[in-house]
């Protein structure tokens, strides 16, 4: 099954390049904008991702677009949440809404994986984007015993951090400080933190599949 991403990234969004997919001459594929407006500029086709549960919806990657289309097409997936502003493909005998969130038709085995990276993805997902000293909006990554003094870059040395408490913190222990952290850093568990881990923007559907709740 050929799966080449499309030479041409360069057409409006909503107008994909025409691809054929799953070897049938007829499954030609072409993308047509709702009549809703979309909210917000959007990811290129090129960049978008839709995220692939397992069919006990427990999540296992983040797809590109195309791959996406290609197993619901292909009948290896089924589409559980379509693109928000009702985006919709269209071959020669049929119409695919835009994917956000596809569950495999078959199951999967996935083999165990202990340790989740660290990133700052995921752990900017773990501390919910919040400073872990003042609770303000996180914008930086701070390590609670400073390198410079013997710290670790781990999950457990690590926090989410303002601008502003970084810049006062510096080099120096919290307790020179009188500060303290308001939870207690932690390695995240649970399959879908290694998908956290490396998604930066994931989409506000998919935080039910992962283990977080709906804003």
């Amino acid at each position: 099954m050929p799966d080449r991403q499309p030479t041409s990234l360069g057409a409006p969004f909503g107008h994909a390049p025409r691809t054929t997919l799953c070897s049938n001459p007829g499954a030609v594929l072409s993308s047509a904008r709702a009549p809703t407006p979309l909210p917000g500029p959007l990811p290129s086709w090129g960049r978008r991702r839709v995220l692939l549960l397992n069919t006990t919806f427990e999540p296992l990657t983040a797809l590109p677009l195309r791959r996406a289309v290609v197993l619901v097409v292909c009948g290896k997936a089924e589409v559980v949440h379509g693109d928000p502003a009702g985006l919709v493909v269209h071959s020669a005998t049929s119409s695919v809404l835009v994917p956000s969130v596809i569950r495999l038709s078959n199951y999967v085995r996935v083999p165990y994986r202990g340790r989740v990276p660290l990133t700052r993805a995921g752990l900017m997902h773990r501390d919910r984007y919040r400073c872990a000293y003042c609770g303000g909006r996180a914008e930086t990554i701070d390590h609670v015993i400073p390198r410079s003094r013997g710290g670790q870059h781990t999950w457990q040395n690590c926090v989410a951090c303002c601008a502003r408490c970084n810049h006062r913190k510096a080099d120096k222990l919290l307790t020179e400080l009188g500060w303290r952290l308001r939870v207690v850093p932690n390695a995240p568990r649970g399959p879908h933190w290694r998908l956290l881990a490396g998604v930066t923007d994931a989409d506000p559907l998919w935080l039910p599949y992962l283990g977080e709740p709906a804003a």
